[in-house]
């Protein structure tokens, strides 16, 4: 059984910055593909950033120049580095990755963090 639990998000003033962590855990062999999705009330969940096993980041448009996207693989965690945050960034935050375990490769999603933006 392989779990990924969010943590770092919160309520953050227009202009700030957030840190947000995925850690991966139960009986995994490697990370593949991990990504952040978000998904605002009202609103279609939507892919923010990826990072490939390789270390090839990739980004919306909305958060280029924003947000960075990095891994730790020793650490089975993936992070989220938020900054000029906006309102429009307010939404509930979600890990998402391609996991090696004794099964395979699968997708597996995590929980989600609340993320609000405002004044």
């Amino acid at each position: 059984q392989v779990q990924l639990v969010e943590s770092g998000g919160g309520l953050v003033q227009p202009g700030g910055s957030l840190r947000l962590s995925c850690v991966a855990s139960g009986r995994i062999f490697s990370l593949n593909a991990m990504r952040w999705y978000r998904q605002a009330p009202g609103k279609e969940r939507e892919l923010v950033a990826g990072i490939s096993r390789s270390g090839i980041e990739n980004y919306a448009d909305s958060v280029k120049g924003r947000f960075t996207i990095s891994r730790d693989d020793a650490k089975n965690t993936v992070y989220l580095q938020m900054n000029s945050l906006t309102p429009d960034d307010t939404a509930v935050y979600y890990c998402n990755g391609d996991i090696y375990t004794t099964r395979g490769l699968s997708n597996y999603w995590g929980q989600g963090t609340q993320v609000t933006v405002s004044s």
